[in-house]
């Protein structure tokens, strides 16, 4: 079974400039992750874009749906960015029935070396595996139904709504 991760940048994938301490995009890291987890699944990497998700729109929502619709893989990975997340998935949710799609971010970037990013992205490949066809949120060892979740941003962590 192949899975097909998208990148489209987020927290996930930002780097930091030490000169002027802003976070920038540079390229992806996840080659990097699947090495360092040790990951033996075939999968078939497409960087779709790399930005932060508060400056994501709707055309880059229906670039990321597009991809998935088209893709061959039924098992999508996708890593996100935290603050639209949810946003995203309920775009996919409207357009894709047939597969299953998993999203996932990070709260801290890859690059800080405390990063939950290794962790997320390894619950997503391991879920994306397991779970029925839809569209579902992988953070903090967790899976959420798209429609049963949100970020809260006082404790830093994804929470189901009931």
């Amino acid at each position: 079974m192949q899975i097909r991760l998208f990148i489209t940048g987020g927290t996930f994938d930002k780097e930091y400039n030490e000169l002027n301490g802003k976070l920038f995009f540079e390229d992806t890291h996840v080659p990097e992750m699947l090495d360092l987890g040790r990951c033996k699944l075939d999968v078939n990497i497409r960087t779709l874009m790399m930005i932060d998700s508060l400056e994501m729109s709707d055309e880059d929502r229906d670039i990321i749906a597009h991809n998935c619709v088209q893709c061959e893989e039924e098992k999508i990975v996708i890593t996100h960015g935290t603050d639209t997340m949810v946003e995203t998935a309920k775009v996919l949710a409207e357009k894709i029935t047939d597969k299953t799609i998993v999203l996932t971010g990070a709260m801290i970037p890859y690059k800080f070396g405390s990063s939950d990013g290794l962790f997320n992205l390894g619950a997503a490949l391991a879920y994306v595996q397991t779970l029925p066809n839809g569209i579902y949120i992988a953070m903090n060892g967790k899976y959420f139904n798209w429609n049963n979740v949100r970020k809260n941003k006082e404790l830093g962590l994804f929470e189901a709504l009931h």
